[in-house]
């Protein structure tokens, strides 16, 4: 939610990160074994926590009312508790297509802005664009940081900017995307989750999925740290999403137990913990089949995205 901002902005100090000690923490958690009656629950629990993307230069309305669908009903030949997804992502022209496709359905809509993914532009057009997209139907708003000001270590220009854009968005959900692949360090990745959060995101988010690494277990494993420090301080809970590269159900569920691990079973929850992803939603289809009936459910069966 927007807050107002300081005069002046000096983002308090943060734990400094082990690095080799991250990385070996997300590899135990990644290590944990999954009961069958608790992965069957994961999995419609991750279906319920995924935003849908399509984030592309040929995206088109018939692509994105193909993608609506699929959201709605993600497998048609399933069983009838299977949840519909967390939310469609698209870019902001698809808003009102999207909109008008999900609005009888318990789906957001979340389309990304500030000249997403370079954030390239002036704050005045940034800013701009998520008020056009905030008044098209968007309930999220996903944003970038400029990486160039955070990198220069601009930090209060860098709250400053995310300030204006959580102020842009009114009322819907600020999603800020760190690009933690151009972040370099893992230092840098506490103190830009920190920035954001201080500066009135409501959820901190690890990448656009067009820089690689994108997400990744310890990088993912800093920001809920992040997070749950945040949270001990100012008792405002902040939501964490990961994005890029996770594309196998066997992973998410990994993400799901250091989500659990790090921060409890209250983000456990699609208001709390989302996945960016365009091609996770089937695989998490077929396991499902797998863990409740023995077989893989046929591929050309499901719906497509």
């Amino acid at each position: 939610m927007p807050q107002s901002p300081p005069a002046t902005y000096r983002p308090p100090q943060v734990p400094t990160v082990d690095e080799v000690a991250a990385r070996e923490r997300a590899s135990r958690l990644a290590s944990r074994s999954i009961k069958t009656e608790a992965k069957v629950e994961g999995l419609k629990r991750l279906i319920a926590m995924l935003d849908l993307t399509t984030l592309e230069g040929a995206d088109t309305p018939g692509k994105v009312k193909s993608l609506c669908q699929k959201a709605r009903t993600p497998d048609p030949g399933s069983d009838p508790d299977h949840p519909s997804v967390g939310a469609v992502c698209v870019y902001p022209p698809m808003v009102p297509v999207a909109r008008e496709q999900v609005a009888d359905a318990d789906i957001n809509v979340a389309s990304v802005a500030s000249y997403f993914p370079s954030g390239q532009a002036a704050l005045e057009e940034r800013v701009a664009e998520v008020e056009r997209v905030r008044d098209a139907g968007a309930d999220e708003i996903d944003v970038v940081i400029n990486r160039n000001a955070f990198l220069a270590g601009e930090y209060e220009r860098v709250h400053r900017e995310i300030s204006a854009l959580a102020d842009a968005s009114g009322e819907k959900h600020l999603k800020v995307i760190l690009e933690t692949g151009e972040l370099e360090t893992y230092d840098a990745v506490r103190l830009a989750s920190r920035i954001a959060m201080d500066a009135g995101a409501d959820f901190i988010k690890t990448s656009t999925g067009k820089v690689k690494p994108a997400a990744t277990m310890p990088v993912t494993l800093v920001m809920l740290e992040a997070i749950r420090d945040y949270y001990r301080e100012t008792g405002r809970p902040v939501g964490m999403k990961p994005a890029g590269g996770i594309r196998k159900a066997k992973p998410a569920l990994r993400y799901l137990v250091m989500v659990k691990e790090v921060l409890g079973d209250a983000w456990l929850t699609p208001e709390r913990f989302r996945i960016g992803a365009s091609s996770l939603l089937n695989d998490l289809l077929l396991q499902l089949e797998k863990e409740r009936h023995g077989r893989y459910h046929s591929k050309r069966y499901l719906s497509l995205g």
